[in-house]
């Protein structure tokens, strides 16, 4: 693909369609960076805390305790972080991208339903945010069995 030609696809471009989709390529592989930085770190913490939990406890444990310690602790950091830029303004946008989306995304999109539920209360709509958590919480168990019951049937 030769970016320096006027037609690309069998279109004529502009320059800042060339910039817009280069900025847009940019900011996917920065987000796929992240977010396969995130899951490694996911997965050797969750891991990590569950070994711990069941070596505490003398025997497998159960409850998912190191699920739950990723989902916390990446609540703890967007929320730090989201609250950082509001105050300080401090991070560049492809950096925000980065860690906001991709690294904390690949760590626990759980985060995310987390700061999307604050942002609710914060702007007067407790209500919903109630309803996200609810909602998303019982919707995808029942996705969940719903899934595991199509595995069967299918």
């Amino acid at each position: 693909l030769d970016w320096s030609s006027d037609k690309l696809f069998g279109q004529a471009l502009q320059s800042d369609t060339i910039t817009t989709l280069m900025e847009t390529v940019t900011k996917i592989l920065s987000i796929a960076a992240g977010g396969a930085l995130g899951s490694v770190a996911r997965y050797l913490l969750q891991g990590w805390v569950q070994r711990r939990a069941d070596h505490l406890h003398g025997r497998a444990e159960v409850f998912p305790w190191g699920t739950l310690a990723v989902n916390v602790l990446g609540c703890l950091l967007i929320g730090y972080l989201v609250g950082v830029i509001e105050l300080r303004g401090r991070m560049a946008p492809e950096t925000r991208t980065f860690v906001l989306v991709g690294l904390l995304g690949g760590f626990t999109t759980f985060s995310s339903l987390g700061l999307e539920s604050f942002a609710l209360v914060r702007a007067g709509g407790t209500v919903l945010a109630f309803a996200n958590l609810a909602g998303t919480c019982v919707a995808g168990f029942a996705a969940v069995a719903l899934g595991f019951w199509l595995s069967r049937a299918l």
